[in-house]
């Protein structure tokens, strides 16, 4: 059974995750920490409950996502994890932060491994499956977990509205197909953990989101 803490991180109000099961490994996705009051939320929950940081994980490399990468490196020796595509978003990423105010960015370090398109990760007794949902961003990867009923979505599907597409990469044809097809045909129960807002569910979505 996985456990999901949620912590709401920056200017962006970005959120990011931490997972873990009864063997309190734990997995740590889109780390969204720029102040050091972040960072230390961050530390303190995972020291309290024991956990133990096996992975690192970035549906996508914006850069209210990947702020907190080069802490967790730092703090508990784990390079990020995500696909590929993703990797000219990341690289992108110091030469725009410093006119967006954000000059103390911390150089993430690039993955050892990458992700695929499909397949699992696993860590504990869990397993996610990969869903690859570009269209926010060109290979964003989403984040599903068929025993536990969620999905951690990054900024893919919102409450009520969708990822926004005017970003470099971003194609608002290929996010609606993706959520459509990818998406929309996981269960109804399913809930959908965002990177930004409050959490929904893919029958709330179907039934009300005002772009399908």
């Amino acid at each position: 059974m996985i456990s999901i803490k949620i912590f709401t991180f920056n200017a962006y109000s970005e959120n990011t995750y931490i997972l873990f099961d009864e063997t309190k490994d734990c997995v740590i996705i889109d780390p969204g920490m720029y102040e050091g009051a972040e960072q230390n939320q961050l530390t303190t929950y995972i020291k309290e409950n024991g956990l133990t940081p096996v992975l690192l994980l970035n549906t996508h490399c914006h850069i209210d996502h990947v702020f907190g990468n080069k802490f967790v490196f730092d703090t508990y020796g784990l390079k990020p994890q995500f696909n590929i595509g993703e990797l000219p978003i990341l690289q992108a990423v110091p030469s725009y932060a410093p006119q967006m105010g954000f000059t103390r960015y911390e150089l993430s370090p690039e993955p050892d491994t990458f992700l695929p398109e499909t397949g699992t990760i696993s860590f504990g007794n869990s397993t996610l499956d990969l869903i690859f949902a570009p269209g926010h961003s060109p290979a964003h990867l989403c984040f599903y977990s068929k025993a536990d009923h969620f999905l951690i979505g990054g900024d893919v599907l919102f409450y009520g509205s969708i990822g926004r597409t005017d970003l470099p990469g971003g194609n608002h044809q290929q996010l609606i197909q993706n959520i459509s097809d990818k998406l929309f045909v996981l269960p109804d129960e399913t809930e959908v953990y965002p990177g930004h807002g409050p959490s929904t569910t893919i029958g709330f979505e179907k039934e009300h989101n005002p772009f399908f």
